[in-house]
């Protein structure tokens, strides 16, 4: 699968392979830095190889094949989900991470799912409108169930946001 993206913003989208990890680690942990309330970085190669046996990762390169964005996809039955959607911080605002949320849905579209489900920490609140704009509604909460620690005094709990396809 390979899709080429607005022409503006002149990006090649396609599946990520175990080759793609060393160029996305830092995009992911530089697109996520800002979350202060999280130890460590978002990503390392361990959690990502662990990610990629599990459901699939698509990438943007620009015109020099540099990866400059990615999203996680996983199937579960009839439902998609996208979550780790990362742009790589200088690209950001331009558009570029829309695209990639449609090619995740795209992407889980072409295996049959109905619906896109994508988990939203209460404390990225910014974000709820970004995905009511593209179709999401919160269907429910759920515990946080953090891969890497929240720091001292940090409480947090997932928002589950779902769409249909």
């Amino acid at each position: 699968m390979a899709a080429t993206a607005n022409s503006k913003l002149q990006v090649r989208i396609r599946a990520a392979t175990a080759d793609d990890m060393g160029a996305m680690i830092p995009v992911v942990n530089a697109a996520f830095g800002f979350e202060t309330f999280l130890e460590g970085p978002r990503t390392d190669p361990k959690r990502m190889s662990e990610m990629m046996a599990t459901g699939e990762f698509l990438v943007a390169q620009d015109d020099s094949g540099r990866v400059v964005a990615s999203v996680y996809t996983e199937v579960r039955g009839e439902r998609g989900y996208f979550g780790m959607l990362a742009v790589e911080p200088s690209r950001q605002g331009t558009g570029l991470g829309r695209v990639l949320i449609e090619a995740a849905e795209n992407h889980c579209r072409r295996r049959g799912c109905r619906w896109m489900d994508i988990i939203v920490l209460n404390l990225r609140s910014e974000l709820l409108p970004f995905y009511r704009k593209l179709g999401y509604a919160e269907a429910r909460t759920e515990e946080f169930r953090p891969a890497r620690p929240l720091k001292d005094g940090v409480e947090c709990f997932s928002i589950i946001l779902s769409k249909a396809l």
